[in-house]
């Protein structure tokens, strides 16, 4: 479980401000409102939302803002217990976001060089962008906080489109990935027949729960 970082003004279209030099005080008062927020409700981590990058803002100046946001929010974060999470965002859906991948957030990732920050690995943009999910979850395990979900085309539950979840799914576990799987997706009807999605996974699961205890 977790919550974003203050994202600005989302009414206005922003999705995020991390990148945006001329913003920092209010980022860094964002970072200690998260705070209370993530200790009132028992939420062990926090993600960053990035942002849009400002015009006239050059991708360094950007990039820089960014890194200094993420290394303050990671240390301030962790003397309270709390981790923080870097989100690529796909920039189809939101045009303009800096960090729409998930290799220029590993580099950003390394660049802050803190234990205490990790990417949040959301399925749904890494296909919208890149593909190649199962190998990417295999290579940079040791570095996803988390992982979030939904199917592409139309950010609907999975089983609706083009992702073969069942296959990534046990490549999931067989990983060990031990944290949750956010949902993030729009139910194509109602929220509980959506969630009829879950019925093949167990299926799946149980039968090879089964067979290791037969062997």
């Amino acid at each position: 479980m977790l919550h974003n970082l203050p994202a600005g003004d989302w009414a206005g279209g922003e999705r995020g401000i991390g990148c945006h030099p001329g913003r920092v005080a209010e980022f860094r008062a964002g970072v200690a409102r998260a705070i209370n927020y993530a200790i009132a409700l028992g939420c062990p981590r926090v993600n960053c939302l990035a942002g849009i990058l400002p015009a006239g803002v050059t991708a360094d100046a950007a990039r820089a803002t960014l890194v200094d946001n993420l290394r303050y929010a990671a240390a301030q974060l962790e003397a309270a217990g709390i981790g923080l999470l870097l989100e690529p965002v796909n920039s189809r859906d939101v045009p303009g976001f800096f960090v729409d991948r998930t290799r220029p957030a590993l580099e950003i990732i390394a660049a802050v060089g803190s234990d205490n920050l990790k990417l949040q690995y959301d399925i749904y943009h890494a296909q919208v962008m890149e593909g190649d999910l199962a190998r990417t979850i295999e290579t940079e395990f040791g570095r996803i906080g988390h992982i979030q979900l939904a199917d592409n085309p139309g950010r609907h539950e999975p089983g609706t489109g083009e992702i073969n979840y069942l296959f990534l799914f046990g490549r999931i576990d067989e990983l060990g990935y031990a944290g949750w799987i956010g949902c993030e997706y729009k139910p194509r009807t109602t929220t509980t027949a959506g969630l009829d999605w879950l019925h093949p996974y167990q299926s799946a699961r149980q039968a090879a729960r089964a067979a290791s205890h037969a062997s």
